[in-house]
């Protein structure tokens, strides 16, 4: 398949989160972003360097910016499970803005064509690294990296995008 690209439309999928009660919660990434702008970006793995110390604080450190641009969501995706992600947005209690969410069976991750096959590495199917800009459910911009960059896909190139 195809991964998914400019002027596509996101397709619907199922993940989990937890919520402020502590509520394990399934939404449906269309209840998120349909007549909104969104912006949904993976990492190939919860606590994992790149994605702990650079991708996910720079969506962090700059959600007051996007959402001054109109951007009404930003979700963090990763081919991890509830719990896993649960723990790791605990590592940043700054973030006020950013949504964890799992996509535990990679299912959603290959609906985009996005996934990546890391079983060499003992690490299964993940998700590329990338970030989609997505308005009212039509990807607007679509920042895909390749093997493990992290070139395109950063807050500032989304910011750049607006």
């Amino acid at each position: 398949m195809a991964p998914i690209a400019v002027g596509d439309a996101i397709p619907d999928g199922t993940l989990a989160y937890f919520d402020e009660q502590d509520q394990l919660q399934q939404v449906s990434v269309h209840s998120l972003a349909a007549g909104k702008k969104a912006v949904l970006f993976a990492v190939p793995g919860a606590f994992t360097p790149t994605c702990s110390l650079k991708h996910v604080p720079g969506f962090i450190e700059n959600a007051e910016v996007l959402k001054s641009k109109g951007v009404d969501e930003i979700l963090c995706l990763s081919v991890n499970d509830p719990f896993v992600m649960k723990a790791w947005a605990k590592t940043f209690p700054e973030n006020k803005h950013v949504k964890f969410l799992a996509d535990g069976s990679a299912k959603y991750t290959h609906a985009l064509g996005l996934e990546l096959d890391l079983s060499e590495k003992g690490l299964g199917t993940r998700s590329r690294r990338f970030a989609l800009l997505v308005e009212d459910l039509k990807v607007k911009a679509a920042n895909i990296e390749s093997g493990g960059e992290f070139t395109v896909s950063s807050a500032d190139e989304i910011l750049n995008a607006l």
